[in-house]
């Protein structure tokens, strides 16, 4: 099992400590390292940032949102970070919801799966290089065209809009391409387009069901993506390294309370979705009323009713031993690599644990 860090994004500022803990990780064998963007920091200027410090580690976005940049503007980032760093870098997509994709970047939301086919398929272009770009599509038109003169007028379309292709050559023709997706059909879509899937709220207990989707998607696959054999799964998987479980439980129910309540519209949350999936509907139902509230007394009610079934179900709390012996039901799951989301203490104990059932060596699951 892959180790990686998921840096997330910025909260109020830059988080204190995330080079150090990156240089270290890099010098430690940790496998990749990831930012991302909301409506706050990008996830582009971070990774190059901290990453041009480093020489081992894969550098990920988890995740660029399609729709803070065309497909071009994507991928020229995508080539210009990978030249950067000899290699390493993975593009990780994904589409957000409608309140950040209309509220922030002004852009509709209707049919997301459409739109993230067609701005892979140009992107993918892009890194090709080997003809100039084209697209006709119903999102993305390149040349932009109009239907007639009326509508070019209007739209302030000049007409002279010619195919180009990139001045830079890439260093990979092939950058992977990886998707976040929550929804089954988003997940068989990664399977279908992309070279891997980031994954939120995977539970080893439904790994029958998406693999069954991720093979729905293989199934579809064409042309240079006919193999599926090196597809990876980059699971974000919460993890809180301390001594007394109360203590752990009390640092991540914040978290799933978050997530679960507040992260999108009541009627459009694709993370509480995909919590509802695991079984848990009747408590995301209770989390998201006291959440949107708006009171600071109800946040911390929604909070403190996250079970630890729950927890335990797509997250890995308390002692290394303890997180050692959760660690195993990943071990056989389509999961490629554990993007931990949390401290520096979080990944050692992670790593540690990793460690110890690779080497069979059993480390007490209580102090």
């Amino acid at each position: 099992m892959r180790i990686g860090i998921n840096g997330g994004y910025w909260q109020a500022g830059p988080p204190q400590g995330m080079e150090q803990a990156l240089l270290a990780a890099d010098g430690a064998g940790v496998d990749s390292f990831w930012t991302s963007e909301a409506y706050g920091s990008d996830a582009l200027t971070p990774l190059a940032w901290w990453g041009g410090k480093t020489k081992n580690i894969r550098l990920g976005t988890a995740v660029m949102q399609l729709s803070a940049r065309t497909p071009t503007a994507a991928a020229m980032a995508a080539i210009t970070l990978d030249h950067l760093s000899n290699g390493r870098f993975i593009m990780g997509l994904g589409v957000s919801g409608p309140q950040v994709v209309e509220g922030w970047y002004g852009q509709p939301y209707a049919r997301p799966l459409a739109r993230t086919r067609e701005y892979v398929n140009i992107v993918r272009k892009v890194f090709e290089r080997e003809n100039p770009v084209t697209a006709n599509g119903q999102f993305y038109s390149l040349p932009l065209s109009a239907t007639d003169a009326a509508d070019a007028k209007a739209r302030g379309i000049t007409g002279l809009g010619k195919p180009l292709k990139s001045t830079v050559h890439p260093l990979r023709s092939s950058i992977p391409i990886h998707l976040a997706a929550e929804g089954p059909k988003n997940i068989a879509l990664a399977a279908e387009l992309c070279d891997g899937w980031l994954p939120l709220f995977y539970s080893p207990r439904f790994d029958s069901e998406f693999r069954a989707l991720l093979d729905e998607g293989f199934a579809a696959r064409s042309g240079n993506l006919s193999d599926s054999s090196k597809f990876e799964v980059s699971a974000t998987v919460p993890v809180v390294a301390d001594e007394n479980l109360d203590s752990a439980l009390a640092k991540i129910r914040p978290f799933f309370a978050l997530y679960i309540g507040g992260m999108g519209a009541k009627s459009a949350n694709y993370h509480r979705a995909a919590v509802e999936r695991l079984g848990y509907a009747e408590l995301c139902e209770e989390v998201t009323a006291l959440y949107q509230s708006g009171k600071p007394e109800d946040k911390a009610r929604a909070a403190s009713i996250i079970p630890l079934e729950l927890i335990d179900d797509v997250a890995l709390v308390c002692p290394v031993g303890r997180i050692a012996q959760g660690l195993k039901r990943w071990e056989q799951t389509a999961v490629t690599s554990i993007l931990v989301q949390g401290d520096a203490s979080a990944v050692t104990a992670l790593m540690q644990a990793n460690l110890a059932n690779s080497t069979g060596n059993e480390i007490p699951a209580e102090k």
